[in-house]
């Protein structure tokens, strides 16, 4: 019996080692990854440079307060900030903790500037903020708050393209709204750019900030850097993590000056935010999340769209919709996914479950199209088994 709890339900499978897109188990049975740590290791599985990194820095400097100058994560800021419409980042360890502090950025700015009773965030219902004390109940999920009582208060909620009710729930209290660009647990579903355009455009006038979790869907997973760089539009607050490590913890928020200013010593800290060693890998995950890597994570998201489409037209039946942007897709099935997803599990196709019964497909934005080729070919097995 595992000593672990049992909060994860755990597939009986387990693996060794790794290779760019591949998963080996260690008798050598070799799986198409395309859960990557569920958009995490976004050079896929042992990437040289992030190896060369690791070694690089662990013989150096692991770990150094934040008491310190720490010149690698200087660098990584600044790197992010002339990429983005950033002026600041505060780094964390995960999406979770980057979560929790852009809710303390926002309502820390109000409070900085003489408005204390704004500190209301309005989020979508069903979204997936992490799993924090206050960012499950950011999420306004039933499930994932049952049994983690008390209610934590300051969150309101409305439901996934209802702008009516979103524009109702904006008070005196309001601080903030925060959106995930593109839903990810709840099942990927895009924000549409009209949408974001929108919803920025509420926040001004009502003068309010706007939130973009990017935690999943950011570092180059919708094809651009960042996936609301798509309707053109400036948030004030953005939490990512996932991609920015390749599969090394790194968490980070990133600000406008205007609600920079608010966080003076003392308003929040984190013991391992921003270490060394994350921040060296930090830094070799942008060297290579360039702009050639992006045209081809746009080229090949367009290829992979269109044979799941294709795959969705023979399969009318199985496959309800193909969704997503980039390299960020579901494919929404007309039944509950599990036994689709242990079926291509069988045939060593990785993949992993979200919300609506979609199934969620993670490849590496350094994907090969052969490898897109693969994964297309086991699900119209699967497809054909499932036909019969």
């Amino acid at each position: 019996m595992s000593a672990l709890a049992g909060n994860y339900k755990r597939k009986k499978i387990s693996f060794i080692k790794g290779k760019g897109s591949f998963l080996i188990t260690a008798d050598g049975k070799k799986y198409l990854d395309f859960v990557q740590g569920i958009a995490v290791n976004c050079l896929g599985h042992a990437n040289q440079k992030l190896i060369n990194a690791i070694n690089k820095q662990s013989k150096k400097l692991w770990h150094i307060s934040n008491a310190f100058i720490i010149p690698e994560g200087e660098r990584l800021a600044k790197r992010l900030v002339e990429r983005t419409f950033a002026d600041s980042v505060i780094f964390q360890n995960s999406g979770a903790e980057a979560t929790e502090a852009a809710i303390k950025v926002a309502r820390r700015y109000f409070y900085s500037i003489g408005k204390s009773h704004k500190t209301r965030i309005i989020c979508i219902k069903n979204s997936f903020h992490g799993r924090t004390i206050a960012t499950i109940h950011a999420s306004g999920s039933k499930k994932m708050t049952l049994g983690f009582g008390p209610k934590v208060p300051g969150f309101d909620h409305f439901e996934y393209g209802n702008h009516e009710k979103l524009k109702k729930l904006i008070n005196k209290n309001t601080a903030a709204i925060m959106i995930e660009t593109i839903m990810g647990e709840g099942g990927i579903k895009v924000i549409p750019n009209w949408c974001v355009k929108a919803i920025r455009e509420l926040c001004n006038k009502k003068d309010i900030l706007l939130i973009l979790d990017e935690v999943q869907c950011g570092i180059g997973r919708s094809g651009k850097f960042f996936a609301f760089e798509h309707a053109k539009v400036k948030p004030d607050i953005v939490p990512i993590a996932k991609g920015i490590g390749g599969g090394f913890p790194i968490g980070a928020v990133l600000m406008t000056k205007k609600v920079a200013k608010a966080m003076i010593p003392g308003t929040h800290g984190s013991t391992f935010g921003g270490n060394p060693l994350a921040m060296a890998v930090g830094n070799a995950v942008l060297d290579q999340v360039n702009n050639k890597l992006l045209n081809n994570v746009n080229k090949l998201s367009k290829y992979f769209f269109s044979r799941l489409n294709n795959l969705k037209s023979d399969y009318p039946q199985i496959i309800k919709e193909v969704r997503g942007m980039g390299l960020l897709i579901g494919l929404q099935l007309h039944n509950d996914q599990t036994k689709f997803i242990e079926k291509l599990m069988d045939n060593k196709l990785l993949t992993i479950r979200a919300a609506e019964n979609v199934v969620r497909i993670l490849p590496p934005l350094n994907v090969k199209r052969n490898e897109i080729d693969l994964a297309v070919k086991i699900m119209t097995k699967v497809c054909k088994e499932l036909k019969k």
